[in-house]
Protein backbone atom coordinates (compact mmCIF):
# COMPACT_ATOMS: atom_id res chain seq x y z
CA UNK A 1 0.00 0.00 0.00
CA UNK A 2 1.55 3.21 -0.83
CA UNK A 3 2.57 6.04 1.99
CA UNK A 4 2.17 10.04 1.74
CA UNK A 5 6.15 9.96 0.64
CA UNK A 6 4.83 7.91 -2.30
CA UNK A 7 2.48 10.51 -3.39
CA UNK A 8 4.56 13.34 -3.08
CA UNK A 9 7.44 11.53 -4.85
CA UNK A 10 5.02 11.18 -7.54
CA UNK A 11 3.80 14.71 -7.58
CA UNK A 12 7.51 15.80 -7.37
CA UNK A 13 8.50 13.80 -10.44
CA UNK A 14 5.37 14.45 -12.27
CA UNK A 15 5.83 18.25 -11.93
CA UNK A 16 9.06 18.39 -13.66
CA UNK A 17 9.15 21.13 -16.51
CA UNK A 18 5.57 22.49 -14.99
CA UNK A 19 6.65 24.25 -11.79
CA UNK A 20 6.38 27.94 -13.32
CA UNK A 21 2.44 26.97 -15.08
CA UNK A 22 1.54 25.78 -11.61
CA UNK A 23 2.95 28.76 -9.75
CA UNK A 24 1.33 31.04 -11.77
CA UNK A 25 -1.61 29.35 -11.63
CA UNK A 26 -1.83 29.58 -7.88
CA UNK A 27 -0.56 33.12 -8.45
CA UNK A 28 -3.78 34.12 -10.32
CA UNK A 29 -6.18 31.66 -8.05
CA UNK A 30 -5.02 34.30 -5.03
CA UNK A 31 -5.43 37.29 -6.92
CA UNK A 32 -9.29 36.22 -7.30
CA UNK A 33 -9.48 35.09 -3.75
CA UNK A 34 -7.88 38.49 -2.94
CA UNK A 35 -10.76 40.51 -4.66
CA UNK A 36 -13.21 38.60 -3.48
CA UNK A 37 -11.89 39.60 -0.11
CA UNK A 38 -11.96 43.19 -0.89
CA UNK A 39 -15.72 42.79 -2.52
CA UNK A 40 -16.01 41.92 1.27
CA UNK A 41 -16.16 45.35 2.04
CA UNK A 42 -19.68 46.37 -0.47
CA UNK A 43 -21.08 43.05 1.15
CA UNK A 44 -21.17 40.90 -1.61
CA UNK A 45 -17.68 38.91 -1.35
CA UNK A 46 -18.94 35.76 0.14
CA UNK A 47 -21.03 35.17 -2.53
CA UNK A 48 -19.25 35.89 -5.19
CA UNK A 49 -16.93 33.53 -3.63
CA UNK A 50 -19.78 31.23 -3.04
CA UNK A 51 -20.65 31.27 -6.54
CA UNK A 52 -16.88 30.97 -8.38
CA UNK A 53 -15.37 28.78 -5.92
CA UNK A 54 -16.97 25.43 -6.88
CA UNK A 55 -15.81 25.93 -10.86
CA UNK A 56 -12.31 27.05 -9.86
CA UNK A 57 -12.15 23.94 -7.90
CA UNK A 58 -12.58 21.75 -10.39
CA UNK A 59 -10.30 23.56 -12.81
CA UNK A 60 -7.65 22.95 -9.72
CA UNK A 61 -8.53 19.70 -9.67
CA UNK A 62 -8.52 19.12 -13.37
CA UNK A 63 -4.84 20.81 -13.94
CA UNK A 64 -3.60 18.47 -10.80
CA UNK A 65 -4.90 15.06 -12.61
CA UNK A 66 -3.35 16.14 -15.92
CA UNK A 67 0.37 16.82 -14.07
CA UNK A 68 0.22 13.44 -12.71
CA UNK A 69 -1.23 11.57 -16.04
CA UNK A 70 1.77 13.60 -17.56
CA UNK A 71 0.02 15.79 -19.85
CA UNK A 72 0.49 19.40 -20.38
CA UNK A 73 -0.98 22.31 -18.17
CA UNK A 74 -2.16 25.37 -18.42
CA UNK A 75 -3.11 28.50 -16.49
CA UNK A 76 -6.25 28.42 -18.36
CA UNK A 77 -7.05 24.81 -16.75
CA UNK A 78 -8.34 27.14 -13.36
CA UNK A 79 -11.15 28.30 -15.20
CA UNK A 80 -12.07 24.90 -17.08
CA UNK A 81 -14.45 24.02 -14.55
CA UNK A 82 -16.74 26.65 -15.82
CA UNK A 83 -17.79 24.87 -18.68
CA UNK A 84 -19.77 22.49 -16.24
CA UNK A 85 -20.57 25.62 -13.93
CA UNK A 86 -23.84 23.45 -12.14
CA UNK A 87 -22.35 20.97 -11.64
CA UNK A 88 -19.16 22.31 -9.96
CA UNK A 89 -21.66 24.92 -7.93
CA UNK A 90 -23.98 22.47 -6.93
CA UNK A 91 -21.11 20.56 -5.37
CA UNK A 92 -19.16 22.74 -3.52
CA UNK A 93 -22.98 23.85 -2.07
CA UNK A 94 -23.17 20.78 -1.06
CA UNK A 95 -20.47 19.63 0.69
CA UNK A 96 -20.10 22.89 2.11
CA UNK A 97 -23.61 22.39 3.64
CA UNK A 98 -23.00 19.21 4.97
CA UNK A 99 -19.60 19.64 6.48
CA UNK A 100 -21.58 22.57 8.34
CA UNK A 101 -23.67 20.58 9.85
CA UNK A 102 -21.61 17.78 10.66
CA UNK A 103 -19.55 20.37 12.43
CA UNK A 104 -22.27 21.55 14.95
CA UNK A 105 -22.09 18.12 16.47
CA UNK A 106 -18.06 18.67 17.18
CA UNK A 107 -15.15 20.07 15.51
CA UNK A 108 -13.76 16.56 14.90
CA UNK A 109 -16.72 14.88 13.12
CA UNK A 110 -16.69 17.57 10.72
CA UNK A 111 -13.26 17.58 10.05
CA UNK A 112 -14.15 13.53 9.39
CA UNK A 113 -17.01 14.48 7.46
CA UNK A 114 -14.54 16.99 4.98
CA UNK A 115 -12.25 13.84 4.26
CA UNK A 116 -15.22 12.20 3.41
CA UNK A 117 -16.37 14.25 0.80
CA UNK A 118 -12.63 15.42 -0.08
CA UNK A 119 -13.04 13.69 -3.55
CA UNK A 120 -16.02 14.81 -4.72
CA UNK A 121 -14.75 17.07 -7.48
CA UNK A 122 -12.24 14.22 -8.81
CA UNK A 123 -15.08 12.16 -9.29
CA UNK A 124 -17.07 14.82 -11.08
CA UNK A 125 -14.57 15.55 -13.23
CA UNK A 126 -13.79 11.74 -14.36
CA UNK A 127 -17.88 11.52 -14.47
CA UNK A 128 -19.06 14.45 -16.53
CA UNK A 129 -22.45 13.06 -16.57
CA UNK A 130 -22.40 12.32 -13.01
CA UNK A 131 -24.57 14.77 -10.33
CA UNK A 132 -23.12 16.73 -7.97
CA UNK A 133 -24.78 14.73 -4.82
CA UNK A 134 -23.64 11.77 -6.06
CA UNK A 135 -20.36 12.84 -7.06
CA UNK A 136 -20.19 13.35 -2.90
CA UNK A 137 -22.17 9.60 -1.95
CA UNK A 138 -19.25 8.09 -4.68
CA UNK A 139 -16.92 10.11 -2.45
CA UNK A 140 -17.87 8.65 1.16
CA UNK A 141 -18.03 5.55 -0.57
CA UNK A 142 -14.30 5.68 -1.78
CA UNK A 143 -12.87 7.26 1.40
CA UNK A 144 -14.40 4.33 3.35
CA UNK A 145 -10.53 3.44 4.77
CA UNK A 146 -8.91 6.06 3.21
CA UNK A 147 -9.47 8.71 5.18
CA UNK A 148 -6.64 8.68 7.66
CA UNK A 149 -4.27 8.04 4.76
CA UNK A 150 -5.00 10.91 2.64
CA UNK A 151 -5.12 13.35 6.65
CA UNK A 152 -1.24 11.64 7.16
CA UNK A 153 -0.68 13.14 3.41
CA UNK A 154 -2.16 16.14 4.22
CA UNK A 155 -0.19 16.49 7.74
CA UNK A 156 3.33 15.83 5.61
CA UNK A 157 2.88 18.99 4.11
CA UNK A 158 2.85 21.42 7.80
CA UNK A 159 6.91 21.50 7.09
CA UNK A 160 6.29 22.72 3.31
CA UNK A 161 3.65 25.48 4.89
CA UNK A 162 5.65 26.54 7.87
CA UNK A 163 8.72 26.93 5.38
CA UNK A 164 6.53 28.71 3.20
CA UNK A 165 5.66 31.29 6.17
CA UNK A 166 9.09 31.97 6.48
CA UNK A 167 9.12 32.79 3.09
CA UNK A 168 6.12 35.84 3.71
CA UNK A 169 4.02 33.57 1.95
CA UNK A 170 5.57 33.51 -1.49
CA UNK A 171 6.97 29.69 -1.34
CA UNK A 172 2.90 28.78 -0.95
CA UNK A 173 2.71 29.19 -4.69
CA UNK A 174 4.98 26.34 -4.91
CA UNK A 175 3.44 24.43 -2.16
CA UNK A 176 -0.05 24.58 -3.63
CA UNK A 177 0.46 23.01 -6.74
CA UNK A 178 2.45 20.22 -5.44
CA UNK A 179 0.01 19.48 -2.25
CA UNK A 180 -3.22 19.13 -4.56
CA UNK A 181 -0.88 17.08 -7.30
CA UNK A 182 0.07 14.67 -4.32
CA UNK A 183 -3.76 14.42 -3.27
CA UNK A 184 -4.38 13.87 -7.34
CA UNK A 185 -2.11 10.89 -7.51
CA UNK A 186 -3.56 9.10 -3.79
CA UNK A 187 -7.17 9.62 -5.80
CA UNK A 188 -5.96 8.05 -9.02
CA UNK A 189 -4.33 5.28 -6.40
CA UNK A 190 -7.29 4.66 -4.29
CA UNK A 191 -9.60 4.52 -7.59
CA UNK A 192 -7.30 1.85 -9.13
CA UNK A 193 -7.44 0.24 -6.31
CA UNK A 194 -11.52 0.38 -5.79
CA UNK A 195 -12.12 -0.36 -9.32
CA UNK A 196 -9.76 -3.58 -10.03
CA UNK A 197 -11.70 -5.73 -7.98
CA UNK A 198 -15.45 -4.49 -9.07
CA UNK A 199 -13.92 -5.17 -12.57
CA UNK A 200 -12.67 -8.50 -11.72
CA UNK A 201 -16.28 -9.60 -9.72
CA UNK A 202 -17.79 -8.71 -13.57
CA UNK A 203 -15.34 -10.75 -15.40
CA UNK A 204 -15.93 -13.59 -12.39
CA UNK A 205 -20.02 -13.45 -13.32
CA UNK A 206 -19.47 -13.24 -16.81
CA UNK A 207 -17.32 -16.23 -16.74
CA UNK A 208 -19.71 -18.25 -14.52
CA UNK A 209 -22.75 -17.31 -16.92
CA UNK A 210 -20.43 -18.58 -19.76
CA UNK A 211 -20.06 -21.73 -18.43
CA UNK A 212 -23.35 -22.02 -17.71
CA UNK A 213 -24.69 -21.54 -20.74
CA UNK A 214 -21.87 -24.37 -21.70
Amino acid sequence: MLKAKDFRMQAWNAKTGKWGTLALTAFVMAIISGLCSGLSVIGIGAIASLVITGPLTLGLVSQSLKVIKGENVAVGDLFSGFGRFLEAFLAHLLVTIFTALWSLLFVIPGIIKSYSYSMTFYILHDNPGMAANDARKKSMEIMKGNKWRLFCLDFSFIGWYLLSILTFGILIFWVGPYHRAAQAAFYKSITETTEAPAAKSENEVGEVSESAAE
